[in-house]
């Protein structure tokens, strides 16, 4: 399957973004393992969330799907019944690493796999401080890649400085934590998104944030109806289309703009973008508003360290928009990029460079030269999603048509993305 798309005189209109897919998987998650009835308004259909239903349903949680809602009848944490078949998690690395978590210590034997980028993805992270606290879990390759197999243990405590700074791998030990017999601390080296602390203290569980460290507590938790809002990571390619473009101004509806995820918001502004907010609420503790954006002459930056963390599923659209601005963009500290769903640096570098930008490769980052040039091209998506996207934005600016290769990748996080850039401004 292919899509091409040649660059538009103007981007005008409202836009409404999917449903946050790190909300939507949290909120099912955690609701199955809670005690009670819940609702789930707004949830992402996109594949990923689904394949965390499928999963949890394998694991005996009556879920029903109705439209763009979810109604989970949770039986409390210790409920999960053995599968009869292996746990297919499709592409989803918050699916597997949380899961996992979900999974360690129980008294029943079960298998996660996924698809052959899952495959490819380290575990070990995961796998290692679990075995540490008492789980019996095993995976290919030195316990490196999945399938991965959960052989029951027993949960004790853990005390872990966190080796990278992952919202799924705190989330997998915070969920491990939450059956453990005597509660579990963790370090991490930098802030990352935090929708699980704030979920599941929403929900009861006895979590204590102090800093860089969390404290986690044997918890039983209750349900809780939650409507989740728009995703700020899907809101990016449209913050930068606006931002890029000569003529352009967009209304995003109904944003999330959790602190723990804004990065992208904080970058744009330092490069001068023209950002306005407005129609602020709160989602089950969850910020989000309307984001109002225009045209903007851009400046280049540096990010690096502490901030990576905060936008680093956005980093491939960021680095987009830094072909149109003044300057060298420089982004460092980023080597866990390339153990997403692609190496999304080297993914990133090589199309660019194809497409007529000036960019350097390293091996924690990239370094853009910022000259206003996008030659057109056709391209593959690899089977990225977020790659597949950031083609699809270059194209409203490029010189010549854009081919994407494989557009259909967007369908994890972003089903319909390619309808909304067809009709999107002339």
């Amino acid at each position: 399957m292919e899509f091409s798309l040649s660059s538009k005189k103007s981007l005008r209109g409202d836009i409404l973004i999917p449903p946050d897919k790190s909300l939507s998987h949290r909120a099912v998650m955690f609701n199955s393992l809670a005690e009670g009835d819940a609702k789930i308004s707004n949830f992402l259909m996109g594949e990923d969330c689904l394949s965390t239903i499928s999963v949890l349903k394998e694991l005996g949680v009556k879920i029903k799907v109705s439209g763009s809602d979810v109604f989970t009848y949770g039986k409390g944490i210790n409920s999960l019944s053995q599968p009869t078949k292996v746990l297919d998690v499709g592409n989803s690395g918050t699916t597997i690493r949380l899961m996992s978590g979900i999974l360690a210590g129980r008294d029943f034997e079960s298998t996660l796999d996924g698809d052959s980028s899952i495959r490819k993805r380290p575990m070990n992270r995961i796998i290692e401080p679990l075995n540490k606290m008492g789980a019996k879990i095993s995976a290919n390759n030195n316990n490196e890649n999945a399938p991965i197999k959960f052989n029951g243990g027993s949960l004790d405590t853990l005390n872990y400085d966190l080796p990278v700074a992952s919202a799924q791998l705190k989330s997998s030990l915070i969920l491990a934590g939450l059956r453990s017999k005597n509660g579990i601390i963790i370090r991490e080296k930098a802030t990352s998104r935090d929708h699980t602390e704030r979920l599941l203290s929403n929900m009861g569980a006895d979590i204590i944030t102090k800093g860089l460290e969390i404290s986690v507590n044997p918890s039983n938790i209750e349900s809780r109806d939650i409507t989740v809002p728009g995703d700020i990571s899907s809101a990016s390619f449209w913050l930068v289309a606006a931002c890029i473009h000569d003529n352009a101004e967009l209304t995003i509806r109904n944003v999330g703009i959790n602190e723990t995820r804004s990065g992208i918001i904080s970058v744009l502004k330092r490069m001068g973008a023209h950002i306005e907010f407005s129609n602020k609420k709160d989602y089950s503790g969850e910020p989000a508003c309307d984001i109002y954006v225009k045209s903007s002459k851009l400046k280049a930056t540096e990010i690096s360290g502490s901030e990576i963390p905060l936008l680093i599923d956005e980093i491939p659209i960021i680095a987009l928009a830094s072909v149109y601005a003044e300057g060298e963009t420089k982004i460092i500290d980023a080597e866990e990029l390339r153990y997403k769903e692609s190496d999304r640096i080297s993914l990133t570098v090589n199309w660019m460079k194809k497409a007529g930008a000036v960019v350097e490769e390293l091996r924690d980052g990239i370094i853009i030269t910022g000259n206003n040039n996008l030659s057109g091209g056709t391209f593959s998506s690899h089977g990225d999603h977020r790659l597949a996207m950031t083609l699809g934005i270059a194209s409203l600016v490029s010189k010549k048509k854009i081919t994407v290769k494989n557009p259909e990748a967007s369908n994890v996080s972003y089903p319909g993305f390619w309808d909304y850039l067809n009709d999107l401004g002339d």
